[in-house]
């Protein structure tokens, strides 16, 4: 995909909130922008009912910070593997899109064009304030937990697991949401129970297993391994129904291997950001991890190199190039 926008508009894809007409900025988080319709100044209700504009942005995030300069493109991968990830599990559970139909008019209740392929228009829902995480290999957190306990939120695992081990069957860790800037903190299913209930608790853990082992056996197929995926779920306020939300099995919420270089006892190569994070934790950089700087501004053989596996995760996955 060659990337021929206005270097002013790629910036303001890796910036803030865009000025939308028609649309009201109301939440940013590290990579989305979400939008409610500027009702008041249309005169009426929006023609979709009760929906919210959720762009994402070319920022990039690392170890709790947003990073310059951002991705090109990486908003059209993950809202364009999203949707496509949404029709391979619509027989599994509902999801909150509506439609991501384009329009040029200044407003006329579709996506802006100056979004088009990074934005799509949905059900305004009740999100609920867990992260639902499905592990079905040892890494990252998980692995850290695990040697520190032998388990991962309270679930006990074989002994002798090493980074990237295969689990012997996919396990539920929840995680709290965490604010702009903070860690997500891995807690007990107990916990979700406590919070939400035994009927919610358990709804969501059974609908990230199904999720997870759906996707698992699909990316497996193209050669990929889904070593663990974060989902967010909500209830639409109107049905009460139980809907997935957000974005879903893209290289910022999963982490994907390529299957043929699989090699447990050491960190895996992955189809995201891996490039960022190496930089970032080499002498190269001179950034202190500890301190108190921000990072610096990535090289751009780094911001070219992460684009293009971005890409490849769509392609690998998808099995077409991204248009």
């Amino acid at each position: 995909m060659t990337d021929t926008r206005p270097d002013n508009l790629s910036e303001a894809f890796a910036g803030g909130p865009l000025d939308l007409p028609g649309w009201r900025h109301v939440y940013s988080g590290k990579v989305r922008d979400l939008y409610e319709p500027d009702l008041p100044s249309l005169g009426g209700a929006h023609p979709l009912g009760e929906v919210v504009l959720v762009v994402a942005s070319d920022r990039v995030s690392a170890y709790d910070h947003v990073l310059a300069p951002g991705i090109p493109d990486k908003g059209v991968v993950l809202t364009q593997l999203s949707l496509w990830w949404f029709d391979q599990l619509a027989d599994l559970v509902p999801n909150h899109v509506v439609s991501t139909e384009v329009s040029a008019a200044p407003f006329d209740g579709l996506v802006p064009d100056v979004v088009a392929g990074r934005a799509m228009i949905c059900r305004r829902l009740d999100m609920f304030p867990v992260e639902c995480v499905a592990r079905g290999y040892l890494t990252g957190s998980g692995l850290a937990e695990y040697r520190a306990s032998g388990s991962v939120t309270g679930i006990p695992l074989p002994d002798g697991l090493v980074d990237g081990s295969r689990l012997p069957e996919p396990i539920f860790t929840p995680a709290t949401k965490a604010e702009v800037g903070e860690h997500d903190e891995n807690v007990p299913f107990s916990a979700v129970v406590e919070r939400l209930g035994e009927a919610a608790a358990t709804t969501l853990r059974d609908l990230t297993l199904a999720v997870y082992a759906r996707a698992e056996e699909i990316a497996r197929e193209k050669g990929v391994i889904l070593a663990d995926t974060k989902l967010e779920f909500g209830t639409d306020p109107v049905t009460g129904e139980v809907v997935l939300g957000d974005e879903v099995l893209t290289p910022d919420s999963s982490r994907f291997w390529p299957a043929d270089q699989w090699a447990p006892g050491r960190a895996q190569p992955s189809f995201d950001k891996q490039f960022v994070r190496d930089w970032l934790t080499s002498p190269a950089s001179g950034w202190d991890r500890a301190g108190d700087a921000a990072p610096p501004a990535l090289p751009a053989d780094v911001v070219l190199r992460t684009r293009d596996r971005y890409l490849e995760a769509y392609e690998r996955l998808t099995g077409a190039p991204l248009s």
